[in-house]
């Protein structure tokens, strides 16, 4: 079993952070697997080097410890390879829409709007896929249904190639998205078990076509239950700096904070001080809540998770 946990490099680590990270942390060591850090840093717009060190240092403090450290960036021939393949395979083209061009026309169920594969018969330009400079590449999905539950029961079937639209696995910027990333990423490291939020969910789908198209193992899928914003009832998000480390470190030792995450997350009775070690024996899929939480910080008070 080879667990992971895999935050973007974007931002500082906040409370939803490490829950997420305590979480797939604990999934792993509780089963005797092992358990990888990959910092994903392909976003050149907002990655900077810092925070990278800053995440790896949070996660330190916490209590957590990993079997390996993996640099997402540091896997580019990897993800060319896969570029590579799909074009192989005629899945590959350019996308001159826009965001705007998908607004208002049919929801996706990750809220956002579907794409309505609306460029699928243009071709890749002599030279393929590196000489498209100006507009996003997407791979043709197969129109198959993908029938998916995860292990905490979340049915996470869709078509994805008409729920979602066929997606981008290369930005007009030249970075290699997401969706692409992640499942060249889990089957090179032999991922086994991915334990992530909720918001993640819809994604899925999409992933295990890519996955097959690819040739890439599927691994065991959970979501976990999300932190939220007091005010914007939006998840906590680094993009926003929703309760950053620094603030969380100068108001709780990493003991305290780890009690509130581990009462949070149903683990223990009381939000007492603890440590990730101390929770290993313990832990219980069924003793973690299914719905989201609202996690507040004040001066005073310090961290509350209603």
């Amino acid at each position: 079993m080879i667990g992971r946990f895999a935050p973007s490099t974007t931002g500082e680590a906040h409370p939803g952070t490490l829950l997420a990270a305590l979480l797939a942390w604990l999934d792993a060591r509780a089963r005797g697997g092992r358990v990888l850090l990959r910092l994903e840093d392909l976003d050149r717009e907002r990655v900077r080097p810092q925070l990278a060190t800053h995440m790896q240092d949070a996660l330190a403090w916490l209590g957590l410890d990993w079997d390996g450290v993996v640099v997402q960036s540091e896997c580019a021939p990897a993800h060319a390879d896969a570029l590579d393949a799909l074009a192989a395979q005629g899945r590959l083209y350019p996308c001159t829409c826009s965001r705007a061009d998908r607004a208002g026309r049919r929801r996706a169920p990750d809220g956002g709007w579907a794409y309505d594969n609306t460029c699928r018969d243009r071709a890749l330009p002599p030279g393929g896929w590196r000489a498209v400079t100006a507009h996003h590449v997407r791979a043709r999905l197969p129109d198959d249904r993908v029938e998916l539950v995860d292990d905490g029961g979340l049915d996470l079937s869709q078509t994805p190639a008409r729920d979602m639209g066929d997606p981008i696995v290369r930005r007009r910027d030249g970075v290699v998205s997401y969706q692409l990333a992640v499942v060249v990423d889990d089957g090179a490291q032999a991922i086994t078990d991915v334990v992530r939020g909720r918001d993640i969910a819809p994604s899925t789908a999409t992933q295990v076509a890519l996955q097959r198209l690819l040739g890439v193992a599927t691994p065991r899928y959970r979501h976990h239950f999300l932190l939220l914003e007091a005010a914007r009832g939006d998840k906590l998000a680094k993009l926003h700096g929703s309760i950053p480390l620094p603030a969380l470190r100068a108001r709780h030792s990493a003991d305290e904070l780890c009690g509130l995450l581990a009462h949070a997350a149903g683990l223990v009775d009381a939000p007492a001080p603890c440590t990730p070690r101390s929770l290993v024996a313990r832990f219980a899929w069924a003793n973690v809540p299914a719905r989201d939480r609202v996690a507040r910080f004040d001066a005073e008070r310090g961290l509350t998770i209603e």
